[in-house]
């Protein structure tokens, strides 16, 4: 395969290498103007579960990056702007976006970009708020320009093993988070140091234990883990009353343990702390003025004020520019990276939830969507709320939560509904203004959930499946096209490239002063593919490795027929031979000499040799003189036995006679081949 070759791009990106190319308004007839009321109306009871356990999943991390946020910008942006921002957010994608399987959240990479921009608002001294403002309109702008002019046809360019590498590292980050992050004090680990920040609240209380603490925290957490991976089997087990029971705690399963788990700890161990999510007591923006101009933060601007003077406005005013006019051309550029950030982390999510593993009929609809995220973008960045993005885990998860599945986990349908991304997002809005009830629920359950996401989303993707086989016996690989028209060291190497550029990714996302860096890596991954993987391997290994079920079974099939059109060539050849020519050969062939014979002489007995049967004996009669017998002797020469009869000669061992004729298999197999091929025996 040379480099540029577009033999695994999608069978959509083929027919229409722009569905995209269509335009905006072919992308929303498509989607929206084609399922928006079948997808709003098509209500049932998985709809109800996933929506519950989603919230979860949905919320959690909201809460979570609303803290990192608070500290990140001073409380500028906080958990309740995260919150609501989540909330209006996912309501308004789910009536009109495009794909209403995805689920758009706040994500590591954008976390870390805020950040810097709240560093480069101090450096210029300007409003921090004013100037994420200005870049996120830039933003907005940036994204619509896109999806006019069909830039998303680059996305159609990323394959699987684009998409293996960052899904990978989603799922990671999950899983990572919920154990033990080495670069931030997250995850269960951390509750047994301590120093840890959840400890120092009970720091006044001498019958608190922080090891009690955290071993209840990691029991709970694992315990949620596992007790969603036991009900979610109850579909196709044989207990409960009917299928009905069964389908109902299967979709329910999650839900369930987060229930059960949060009562086993707030009831049956009430006396062990456990660090609940720290949200705040109100409705209202987290950054609190010292005076009415609202450029200071109480308390830590004014401790000797009692009380704030107030919240901040919701509004972000464009013009507090503190004199500098040029800011919103300088905006301008910042964005641009912004932007790509933006772009890769929407484009990779999208073009991963419309693989053709997952089933969706739907259709995408990239250009459209571009179009409804930056309007998403534009209205937090006027309102001073976090930019949002398609979320991977959740939106995998999603996915796997309404597919209904084989027995060994293949997707088999998909249920798209909008229904549920409108009851996760109307649950999100409703804990706004019951902020107390959430205190009720364990960090620790929450990071099992977390456990939870990433082990689903880890499952699926075949790039863990091959770091696996690394460990396997070859002839115990599991059944896979690159594991049966590859060898195993193709496959090691394959999986050794994607794997330096996952650890690249990591480094360069985990290192805060390059993170910005980030979506660059990514998008590197897809030239990268593209004109150097098919200096290393064939097309034929890419496709196994690299390619869909479709493009698989499509060169398998070429194969096949290729195969078949070289064997009726090579018949059509034969046939074409002068008949004179063959009436000779079979002449020749047809002449089959007398069957020769060897003497020897033993000590005791003269026998003839033993032959084997030449070609052309094995179907045709054989000679009179092939096989006989010595003329016997007068009875006078041969004697007379002790009784005085005379001696047999067809029975007595010191006869000579002529030895019969073997027939050794390979020439019995190889006679057969000969005759079937000039068609001796079978006309």
């Amino acid at each position: 395969m040379n480099g540029g070759d577009d033999t695994l791009l999608p069978e959509e990106m083929k027919k229409k290498r722009c569905s995209i190319g269509y335009g905006i308004i072919d992308d929303f007839k498509r989607t929206v103007g084609t399922h928006w009321k079948q997808e709003m109306t098509n209500f049932n009871q998985k709809t109800v579960a996933v929506s519950f356990f989603l919230f979860f999943a949905c919320i959690a991390p909201a809460i979570t990056f609303g803290a990192i946020y608070e500290k990140a910008t001073s409380n500028w942006i906080g958990a309740i702007e995260m919150i609501l921002a989540t909330a209006w957010g996912g309501i308004f994608y789910a009536l009109v976006g495009g794909q209403p399987m995805v689920i758009n959240g706040g994500t590591g990479p954008i976390l870390a970009f805020t950040e810097i921009i709240y560093k480069l608002a101090k450096s210029m001294d300007v409003p921090f708020l004013t100037l994420n403002a200005w870049i996120g309109l830039w933003v907005a702008f940036y994204m619509l320009i896109t999806s006019i002019f069909g830039l998303n046809r680059i996305i159609q360019y990323a394959t699987r093993f684009t998409d293996e590498i960052f899904s990978f590292l989603i799922a990671l980050i999950f899983i990572i988070n919920a154990l033990g992050n080495p670069f931030a004090p997250v995850g269960i680990y951390y509750y047994f140091d301590p120093n840890h920040q959840s400890h120092e609240y009970h720091s006044d209380d001498e019958d608190y234990s922080y090891l009690a603490a955290a071993l209840l925290s990691l029991l709970i957490c694992f315990g949620t883990l596992w007790l969603s991976f036991q009900l979610r089997k109850a579909k196709f087990s044989p207990f409960f009353y009917n299928q009905l029971g069964r389908n109902i705690v299967t979709d329910f399963s999650v839900v369930i343990s987060i229930v059960l788990m949060t009562v086993i700890a707030n009831v049956g161990f009430r006396s062990i702390e456990t660090e609940t999510l720290n949200v705040p007591s109100t409705f209202s923006p987290t950054y609190s003025c010292c005076t009415v101009d609202c450029v200071s933060n109480w308390p830590d601007d004014c401790p000797e004020e009692a009380q704030p003077y107030g919240q901040r406005p919701w509004v972000v005013d464009l013009f507090n520019l503190n004199g500098k006019g040029w800011v919103p051309f300088i905006a301008a550029g910042p964005a641009i990276l912004a932007f790509i950030l933006v772009f890769l982390d929407d484009g990779i999510t999208w073009h991963l939830i419309n693989s053709p593993q997952h089933k969706l009929t739907h259709g995408d609809a990239y250009n459209y969507d571009t179009i409804i995220i930056g309007i998403i973008v534009a209205v937090n960045s006027m309102l001073g709320l976090p930019w949002l993005v398609a979320a991977t885990v959740r939106s995998l998860n999603h996915i796997h939560a309404m597919a209904e599945k084989s027995q060994h986990g293949k997707i088999l349908h998909v249920h798209e509904t909008r229904l549920t991304q409108l009851f996760i997002h109307l649950l999100c809005a409703v804990t706004l203004f019951a902020l107390d009830v959430l205190k009720l629920i364990p960090v620790p359950v929450l990071y099992g959930v977390f456990l939870f996401m990433g082990l689903v989303s880890l499952g699926t993707n075949t790039f863990w499946v091959r770091i696996t086989m690394f460990f396997m016996e070859p002839s115990k690989f599991p059944m896979e096209p690159f594991s049966q028209h590859m060898t195993p060291k193709r496959i090691y190497l394959y999986t050794s490239i994607q794997l330096a550029l996952f650890a690249l990714l990591y480094v360069v996302k985990a290192i805060k002063l390059i993170a910005i860096a980030f979506p660059l890596v990514i998008f590197a991954c897809i030239p990268f593919r593209l004109y150097v993987l098919p200096r290393i391997f064939t097309q034929k290994e890419l496709v196994m490795i690299d390619g869909t079920e479709n493009q698989v079974n499509e060169w398998l099939k070429s194969e096949e027929n290729q195969k078949k059109e070289e064997q009726q060539q090579k018949e059509k050849n034969q046939e074409e031979i002068p008949e004179e020519n063959v009436k000779d050969i079979d002449d020749d062939e047809d002449q089959i000499q007398p069957l020769p014979t060897i003497e020897f002489s033993t000590p005791k007995l003269n026998r003839q040799k033993s032959q084997s049967a030449p070609l052309g004996y094995l179907f045709t009669e054989p000679p009179e003189a092939l096989i006989t017998k010595k003329e016997i002797r007068e009875y006078e020469d041969v004697g007379m036995n002790s009784d005085g009869t005379p001696i047999d000669p067809l029975t007595n061992p010191r006869i000579n006679r002529v030895k019969q004729v073997s027939f050794p298999t390979y020439i019995l197999m190889a006679e057969a081949k000969r005759q079937v091929e000039h068609n001796y025996f079978f006309g």
